[in-house]
C-alpha cells in the first residue's frame, strides 16, 4: 500500500474560511458570535478573528439547530442552556460517523477499481 501523507490542518482559520465551510455571509458568523455565548473566538493583534477547530464545531451545532432543524435563534440558545453537552456530543458523533463512511466508500471504490482492471 503507498503511503499516504498526512494532510496539514489549519490550527486557526479566519472568519471568511469559516463562513465558506457552511455556505453563509461572514456577518452571519459575527451576528452568532454576539447571540451565542459559546462562540469565543480568539483575535489576532489586528483585531481579525481566528476561529479553533473547537469554535468551529461549535458553530457547525448552531448551524445544524437554526439552518438545518429550524431552530429560531431564542430557542436554539435555549436548546443550548438546557442540554449543552448532550446536542453537541451527538453532532460530533455523526460527523465522525460520515467521516468513516466516506472512508470506507473510498477504500470500496479502490478496491473495485483494483479488482475490476
Amino acid at each position: 500500500m503507498p503511503y499516504k501523507e498526512r494532510e496539514i490542518e489549519k490550527k486557526y482559520h479566519s472568519i471568511g474560511e469559516v463562513a465558506q465551510m457552511f455556505k453563509v455571509a461572514p456577518s452571519l458568523i459575527r451576528y452568532w458570535e454576539g447571540e451565542f455565548d459559546i462562540i469565543r473566538p480568539k483575535k489576532d493583534r489586528k483585531g481579525n478573528r481566528r476561529y479553533t477547530k473547537v469554535d468551529i464545531q461549535k458553530i457547525k451545532y448552531i448551524y445544524h439547530l437554526v439552518k438545518e432543524k429550524g431552530y429560531t435563534l431564542q430557542g436554539a440558545q435555549e436548546v443550548i442552556k438546557a442540554g449543552k453537552e448532550q446536542g453537541f456530543d451527538k453532532v460530533q458523533a455523526v460527523q465522525k460517523l460520515q467521516e468513516i463512511r466516506d472512508f470506507l466508500i473510498n477504500i470500496r471504490d479502490e478496491f473495485n477499481a483494483k479488482s475490476g482492471s
